[in-house]
């Protein structure tokens, strides 16, 4: 029953002729450059961060065999 119901206002809507599309404020053309500037500044934003890990010389971790989490990855070094 439900199924038919749906079918019968799928077909009264299609059957209705042409929709009107919704207004924009402003031309096609405005929304893909304003997509385009807001990507390249987040891209900018995230490349500014390119250098963060060489701010300081490379380091091993200690392996602490206390830890709450143990690193399971120091293969027995901390044992």
């Amino acid at each position: 029953m439900l199924l038919q119901q749906i079918a019968t206002s799928v077909a009264a809507a299609g059957e209705s002729g042409h929709e009107e599309l919704a207004p924009l404020w402003a031309e096609p053309w405005v929304f893909g450059v304003s997509m385009f500037g807001i990507l390249v500044v987040l891209m900018l934003i995230a490349w500014s961060y390119n250098n963060l890990g060489n701010r300081h010389a490379a380091t091993d971790e200690h392996a602490d065999p206390h830890r709450q989490h143990p690193n399971k990855h120091d293969r027995g070094q901390g044992h």
